[in-house]
């Protein structure tokens, strides 16, 4: 069996944190692979070491001489180092690295440092290989990622490693030019390393306890879900639950590797298991999760007889397209076409959206409706439930919350409702009270 457990940065943010993540992975042969991320923050106050690199080296390319930042940089690893007791030096990675900020060689490699470091001292307090992510991640000269290189070389590279520490966020482009992921880089490096290795499973170890059914800032401790597919994560994701993003998921939902979302602080607790295809239902609710964003408007066309009119939905759609405007749904009934949109996509363009769909569309009317909130109700269980929808409709109906909207899946994974952004907080905890046990 082949783990791949990849550490956030508040799993690696001190030496202390250092030792709970090493007895994690020499606690389990099977965790071979280990992607960690940099230093992330030790309290409220901190700063992550990303940040001070950014700013390291904004400063060193104005000024041309090294930011005193950088001494602070210097001095977290050498600390992580110390209080260890390492036997390692990494004064000749400093040097190199002050001198590239000198000769301003991009965000980029400035950014990357930070994983650089934290992997290079990880593989030596396990007593793993270190394997550089420039040796075995690539990206096109366009700066998209480079799959069939990556994954070729990197799996003969694992092949002559048994055990390895791999820093996420970073690759290399044709011309030896360091590029990072532009988002959740670390994540996607371990995913990348997960298929590369063909692991039996992916270990993403942060600081939480795996995924929770609603957003912790709305409700008070919210329940966690044992387990989560894909699909429902694709879900709750886009509606703003931040889990994973659609591009750390990617590597390994093709290659069927489930993904372990763990606890570096409480590794004994259960986590969210992360799968292509499951019938066990959540335990504590017929809803897997519940989750929204605010900022929408929706703007509804009525004409009768709509429906017998050839083209209606695409001619709206096209002013959208001419406009440089993406939707978020498209509810409809036999007269009716409502299109979701975010506020700021809307922002300046009103006036010439609304004069160009009464002339492309020519509807009986148009009517917007500003300040709505979406909210996603996700779960595999509702189609087999009776009466999800009407339960979740009555309990707003109940705490006097006014529906703007509605719109239904086809594969019944998940209810949409709009309410006013001033409703939204007290929608998903009513949602949540009604629902979870």
């Amino acid at each position: 069996m082949i783990k791949v457990a990849k550490f956030g940065g508040s799993s690696l943010a001190d030496a202390a944190q250092f030792r709970k993540v090493a007895k994690i992975v020499l606690s389990d042969p099977s965790r071979r692979y280990v992607v960690p991320s940099a230093p992330g923050k030790r309290n409220k106050e901190d700063v992550k070491i990303t940040d001070m690199l950014y700013a390291c080296y904004e400063e060193t390319a104005r000024t041309g001489e090294i930011s005193p930042v950088f001494g602070k940089i210097k001095q977290r690893y050498d600390e992580i180092i110390s209080e260890l007791g390492l036997n390692i030096s990494l004064e000749k990675d400093y040097e190199a690295i002050k001198n590239a900020f000198i000769a301003r060689v991009g965000k980029d490699y400035a950014a990357s440092r930070g994983e650089y470091l934290n992997a290079k001292i990880m593989s030596e307090f396990l007593g793993f290989d270190f394997i550089d992510a420039a040796e075995v991640v690539f990206f096109n000269d366009n700066g998209s990622f480079d799959a069939p290189k990556t994954y070729n070389v990197m799996r003969e590279r694992l092949k002559d490693s048994e055990r390895a520490v791999i820093p996420g966020f970073y690759g290399v482009t044709a011309n030896d030019t360091i590029k990072t992921f532009s988002r959740g880089g670390s994540d996607i490096t371990g995913a990348i390393v997960a298929s590369a290795a063909d692991a039996d499973e992916y270990e993403n170890w942060t600081d939480v306890s795996g995924v929770m059914i609603a957003d912790p800032r709305i409700v008070e401790n919210p329940k966690n879900i044992s387990v989560l597919t894909y699909r429902e994560l694709r879900e709750l994701s886009y509606m703003g639950a931040t889990v994973l993003n659609e591009d750390a998921i990617f590597p390994v939902k093709k290659a069927g590797i489930p993904i372990h979302i763990k606890n570096t602080n409480a590794p004994e607790d259960e986590g969210t298991l992360i799968v292509t295809h499951t019938d066990k239902n959540n335990e504590s609710s017929v809803l897997t999760g519940i989750a929204g964003k605010k900022g929408f408007t929706v703007l509804t066309l009525e004409k009768d007889m709509m429906n017998e009119e050839i083209g209606f939905g695409r001619r709206l759609l096209n002013v959208l397209e001419k406009n440089g405007m993406s939707f978020e749904h498209l509810p409809s009934g036999i007269d009716t076409m409502s299109v979701v949109v975010n506020d700021h996509e809307l922002e300046g363009k009103e006036d010439v959206i609304i004069s160009e769909l009464m002339a492309s569309t020519m509807p009986d009317s148009i009517s917007i409706e500003k300040n709505i909130a979406l909210i996603a109700v996700v779960g595999r269980g509702m189609k087999n439930a009776k009466g999800t929808a009407a339960s979740v409709f009555r309990a707003l109906a109940d705490e006097d919350i006014n529906i703007r909207m509605i719109d239904q899946g086809s594969s019944e994974l998940n209810i949409i409702v709009g309410v006013d952004n001033s409703d939204f907080e007290k929608s998903i905890k009513t949602i949540y009270s009604k629902f979870v046990k």
